[in-house]
């Protein structure tokens, strides 16, 4: 079965706005992260460091809200797939919180170094 629809530029990303506007109303944990993120922005602009390093301070930020989109898709599904409690469903979206919890650790390792090493 294919349910995709034919190929088109504008319509793919009215499809990415549209998942980005459900998550954004769906799921707290990537209000909360996008809530702290404009906060982090403020920083890295300010912050009197090098571009590579404010650079790296945006990229592993949008790799926690990647991360978190992903989850939110496997979560998803998982709900979509079964209603049951299952020891791989729950494998599944523990799997996808798990990278979240990775891709936090890598942000914030990143803000530890670069503040130690550069700043103080």
């Amino acid at each position: 079965m294919n349910n995709k629809p034919k190929y088109s530029l504008f319509k793919n990303g009215i499809y990415a706005l549209e998942g980005l506007i459900h998550v954004v109303k769906t799921e707290s944990s990537f209000r909360l992260e996008l809530f702290f993120s404009f906060f982090s922005i403020l920083f890295i602009i300010l912050l009197p460091v090098d571009l590579a390093y404010k650079l790296i301070l945006f990229v592993t930020l949008f790799i926690v809200f990647i991360a978190e989109l992903l989850n939110s898709a496997i979560e998803n599904v998982v709900d979509l797939v079964t209603k049951e409690i299952h020891p791989l469903a729950k494998s599944a979206k523990d799997i996808g919180a798990t990278a979240v919890l990775f891709s936090l650790i890598l942000h914030i390792l990143c803000w530890i170094f670069i503040l130690v090493y550069e700043v103080f």
